[in-house]
């Protein structure tokens, strides 16, 4: 199967770019998904608007828990592996609410029921 090359940032579509240099300003570093989601312009920028719609709906404690339920039922470890970043750095979770939320649950009944339904 045909693989896909993370973009290089001399290579990213100039109608990718400003949405892949937000994305890089507000998480800190460019991962690789992202560098090669953007190598399709109208894919990248429409999931970009459906993530920041998301971003307004659920507070990122509840975005990175469903993150994390989700990624450990897929069996993804790149996915966990962001999602334990971005829920450890960004969305201040602890090491014991990281594990619980992997286990498709969470502390806070509104977040549990949210994590619960997503997995």
């Amino acid at each position: 199967m045909a693989r896909s090359a993370a973009l290089k940032p001399e290579q990213v579509p100039a109608e990718s770019k400003p949405t892949l240099d937000a994305f890089t300003k507000n998480v800190g570093f460019t991962p690789n998904m992202m560098a090669t989601f953007a190598q399709s312009p109208i894919a990248f920028n429409a999931w970009a608007t459906l993530f920041g719609s998301m971003s307004k709906a659920l507070d990122v404690k509840t975005r990175d828990s469903i993150g994390l339920a989700v990624s450990e039922v897929n069996g993804c470890n790149y996915c966990l592996t962001v999602h334990s970043f971005t829920a450890e750095h960004m969305a201040k979770l602890s090491a014991d609410e990281i594990i619980l939320a992997r286990k498709g649950h969470a502390n806070d009944p509104k977040r549990d029921a949210a994590v619960q339904f997503a997995r």
